[in-house]
């Protein structure tokens, strides 16, 4: 019996073993430089101090790579680490002109890969614009802003009882936008009678259903955050899983021939016209009217602000659509990168494409600014790379903020969300 139940601890021994050397090892990447706060100077040298562990114990192995160079464009180097032994410094690299040097560390394990980034910022403060302002910029502008006050609202407004709280009533609601469209979105407004700040929020890329914004609305805001797509935003969420695989998938390139006819154009007057609606509401305190939002959110935030002189205050992060033609540059361009070499190569065809992205390219209304910003990202952002936002931020000259969540992707950190809503409190106390 003793031979026998020796001989079943040494199966089980093996099977542990073999067990855990099956399972993906518990990684840790770690990337230092010189510059603690990823801030240096052009002509500064940065080296990339690389350490890894594996379940609190040196990797090593042959399967960690790396490369360096500007962000989002070709790499100064980019090749395997052999014999990886826990650590690794690299070479000394820079870059000669403002702009942002990345590195990237990859360890591929039983066919995953985990990545880490450092990215450091050389004078980003000082990053120019590529894009170029057309002549009749702000004549096209006005032109469109005329066609849309032609437009009658038709305004209709739902209470949604099952999404409302004691605090904070949520009703659906749509009105008229140019084209025979609509703007469908939530509005959040607290349930107390009185008069209060109202903000807009304007939503990212994508195609999804939006919910009330209970939050800001419960300190005393009327909330609207709308979709952009022209229908309902609170579908059941097959349908719009159906929709940005079908009719909507990749948006953003409709009409791109045709900046009368482009995609946006409807977009960034349904912004205006949701602040119409805003202003036309009974609870609205008649001051205070801010414009928030991400990604493409944080574009049109800047967009509508530029374009409409009642917003008092704007919040902004990680702003898409921001200097689309920096990959021209041989730099970064912002999303949805359009001459970034892959997508280039199909879009280069469409004639007045260049021209068309002028007159919709966020640097060109972030000079337009003249009220309170609130600006937020990070600098390991691969779909609104650092360089295409800071080409925006530096060429805004009303107040503004910056708040840098360096190690952040693109997402939110929940103190970066904090300091956003803290922001958007303030500036309505600002107002009484």
């Amino acid at each position: 019996m003793q031979q026998i139940n020796k001989f079943f601890l040494s199966i089980l021994f093996l099977f542990c073993v073999f067990s855990s050397r099956g399972q993906s090892e518990k990684l840790a990447i770690e990337i230092k430089t010189a510059y603690a706060d990823w801030l240096a100077k052009p002509g500064d040298k940065v080296i990339f101090d690389i350490s890894i562990q594996a379940n609190g114990q040196p990797f090593k192995g042959d399967s960690v790579s790396y490369e360096i160079g500007p962000e989002m464009v070709n790499p100064f180097v980019k090749e395997q680490i052999p014999n990886f032994s826990g650590h690794f410094k690299s070479g000394a690299f820079t870059l000669k002109k403002p702009g942002f040097l990345r590195c990237t560390v990859v360890v591929t394990q039983n066919g995953k890969q985990t990545k880490k980034l450092c990215t450091i910022g050389f004078s980003p403060e000082k990053i120019a614009a590529t894009q170029h302002t057309p002549n009749d910029f702000d004549s096209f502008w006005d032109k469109a802003i005329s066609e849309l006050k032609s437009v009658p609202m038709q305004a209709t407004k739902t209470l949604l009882p099952d999404r409302s709280t004691v605090e904070v009533d949520v009703f659906r609601v749509s009105f008229n936008n140019i084209g025979n469209s609509k703007i469908y979105g939530i509005l959040s407004v607290p349930s107390d009678p009185g008069k209060y700040p109202a903000v807009l929020r304007v939503p990212g890329a994508g195609v999804r259903p939006y919910g009330p914004e209970i939050e800001l609305a419960s300190k005393g805001m009327i909330v609207l955050s709308i979709g952009i797509h022209g229908i309902p935003v609170d579908l059941d969420s097959v349908v719009y899983k159906d929709l940005a695989a079908g009719a909507l998938r990749a948006y953003y390139n409709n009409n791109l021939q045709d900046k009368d006819q482009f995609y946006y154009k409807r977009v960034y007057l349904g912004c205006i016209r949701a602040n119409d609606y805003l202003s036309s509401l009974p609870e609205w305190d008649g001051k205070n009217l801010i414009v928030m939002g991400g990604s493409q959110g944080g574009a049109l935030s800047i967009v509508t602000t530029a374009l409409d002189k009642r917003v008092t205050a704007v919040a902004a992060l990680y702003p898409a659509l921001s200097d689309v033609t920096g990959y021209l540059h041989h730099r970064a361009g912002g999303w949805p990168h359009y001459f970034a070499p892959t997508n280039y190569s199909v879009l280069e065809k469409i004639n007045g494409l260049e021209n068309t992205l002028s007159y919709y390219d966020v640097v060109n209304f972030a000079k337009g600014i003249r009220v309170p910003g609130f600006y937020s990202w990070g600098f390991n952002d691969v779909v609104c790379p650092p360089t295409s936002m800071y080409a925006s931020y530096n060429g805004i000259s009303a107040p503004k903020v910056l708040r840098i969540y360096k190690e952040t992707g693109h997402w939110t950190h929940p103190d970066q969300k904090n300091e956003w809503f803290d922001w958007i409190r303030k500036q309505t106390e600002k107002m009484k």
